[in-house]
């Protein structure tokens, strides 16, 4: 099937009719162009097949002529999204570019540094917890335990999991990351287990039909919840909730957490540390421990010692954690 994909030849301008500038795909042949640019990525090796496919996709939902570059740039800049964004669809329609033949200038944007939305986790709980479909809950369940990039938890592959000792390998890393392994929790591998094996891909979907069925996941559960920041919780905040908590268990470490997201550039770890840095009506739960045992449970659950006292003859040392990390295992 591939193999008759590859062999088609990209359709001529004069195959569809113009209108007012633009050139209508019908959804038949936008198809089989997606699966066309789908197996290209793959042959070229692009690790950001899902992603690129996606962008295509939008493109072509928008209606603009996608065999007209400048046509296509005008689409881009008309869109209201983020430079970061037009900047990963410029890339997209650059791989595009060269399967079809075309030349083009690539316009230039720059990815914007912005503050990114902090979760807590039992908001990300209720979104994995009221989700229907079990693959869906477990793919949330996997971003939020192994902290990956929504592309690298749909790239996951049986062969990754290991399963003896629980833990999962990114092997195929979006880029700007590296692979890495990472220990889960047995709930986690169990979950897994239930899943169907299909595929080669423990989750066989594209980035499209995962991300459609989270934003109705999303917008039913801030509805149910009234809880309007539940809305901008996106895929990627299972990530910045993973690189904050690891930047609170390890004081800052940035060489830590640098390893732990898989990240090329030390410079990317400054914004995970900068959100930690809370105020004093930052919301805590706070313990006290008394014996070894004591400490070192609390110590492994995230909890940070701020004070010691003795009371009674007894000696009482205090520890608090963000209640953002709630229910976090070291």
């Amino acid at each position: 099937m591939a193999a008759e994909i590859q062999e088609k030849e990209v359709p001529r301008r004069s195959e569809t009719k113009p209108v007012g500038g633009l050139r209508e795909i019908d959804k038949t042949t936008a198809k089989g162009l997606l699966l066309q640019f789908g197996v290209y990525l793959d042959k070229e090796g692009y690790d950001e097949n899902s992603h690129y496919v996606h962008f295509i996709r939008m493109l072509l939902n928008s209606k603009c002529n996608i065999y007209d570059p400048e046509a296509v740039k005008e689409a881009i800049a008309k869109k209201k999204w983020k430079d970061g964004t037009k900047m990963l669809c410029t890339y997209a329609y650059d791989a595009f570019t060269r399967m079809a033949g075309l030349s083009w200038l690539m316009p230039t944007y720059h990815q914007e540094e912005y503050v990114f939305f902090l979760p807590d986790e039992t908001e990300l709980d209720a979104l994995i917890n009221a989700t229907r479909s079990q693959r869906m809950r477990t793919y949330l369940q996997t971003l939020k335990e192994i902290w990956a990039d929504p592309s690298e938890g749909l790239g996951l592959r049986w062969i990754d999991i290991d399963q003896r000792r629980c833990a999962i390998a990114i092997n195929k890393p979006v880029k700007d990351h590296r692979p890495r392994e990472l220990e889960v929790t047995p709930r986690l591998i169990a979950m897994i287990n239930t899943l169907p094996r299909k595929s080669k891909l423990v989750f066989p979907m594209t980035y499209a039909t995962m991300y459609g069925t989270f934003k109705k996941l999303r917008k039913r559960v801030a509805h149910n919840t009234q809880n309007p920041r539940i809305l901008s919780i996106k895929p990627n905040s299972f990530r910045h909730w993973g690189g904050t908590m690891l930047a609170w268990l390890t004081n800052g470490n940035a060489f830590t957490i640098q390893r732990k997201l898989g990240l090329k550039k030390l410079e990317n770890v400054s914004k995970y540390v900068a959100r930690v840095e809370f105020n004093l009506n930052q919301d805590f739960e706070v313990v006290t421990a008394t014996t070894d045992e004591e400490i070192k449970k609390y110590g492994e659950s995230g909890y940070q010692k701020y004070d010691e006292r003795t009371v009674g003859g007894t000696h009482i040392s205090y520890y608090r954690r963000p209640k953002r990390f709630g229910s976090l295992k070291a």
